[in-house]
């Protein structure tokens, strides 16, 4: 939570606070389709913010959130195995939109720094907004290739678990009241 209010702080810092939407109830989900298992788990603890005038945003995510595997073990393999999360608790996608953001539906790319595992990737997303001047809806669906953040799988489990996992993201934000 103390990551959440420094990059709450900067954001504020540098933005006009009249245009900053924040999540109220962010979804992540991710699913690894793999030729002898299927591992999914999500999450509903997604935290951000938008600033419409500015086009910029930033979200994040604890690793630990996410619930749901097949089976207890699973659970411990992704939090300590393979995402670390002891040493890399938080996930973060920051950045830009590039279109202008219109009232109504629309489909835009957010070019942002998405950080996973400690590693760092630039990455351009497809997003679909539904704004208006009291909430913004938001939904993507997106490929993250695990070598991209240094997640490393041993040779026994490559039948077990993908090389890219699909991720989908939604939720609504309102806008806050200064």
């Amino acid at each position: 939570m103390k990551l959440y209010f420094v990059i709450l702080i900067c954001f504020n810092s540098c933005l006009a606070l009249s245009q900053i939407y924040n999540t109220i109830d962010g979804y992540v989900h991710f699913i690894s389709e793999a030729p002898l298992e299927i591992i999914e788990a999500e999450s509903d603890k997604m935290q951000g913010l938008i600033n419409v005038e500015k086009k910029v945003f930033a979200f994040q995510i604890y690793v630990k959130s996410f619930e749901g595997f097949n089976n207890p073990l699973q659970q411990v393999h992704f939090y300590e195995n393979y995402m670390e999360a002891n040493e890399f608790p938080i996930a973060i996608f920051k950045g830009k939109i590039l279109e202008a953001i219109q009232e109504g539906k629309g489909i835009y790319r957010a070019k942002g720094k998405l950080e996973i595992h400690g590693q760092i990737v630039e990455r351009i997303i497809e997003v679909e907004l539904d704004v208006n001047d009291q909430e913004i809806t938001y939904a993507s669906s997106f490929l993250v290739p695990l070598l991209d953040h240094d997640i490393e799988l041993p040779q026994i489990v490559y039948q077990k678990i993908s090389e890219v996992i699909r991720v989908k993201v939604e939720g609504k934000m309102i806008l806050r009241n200064e």
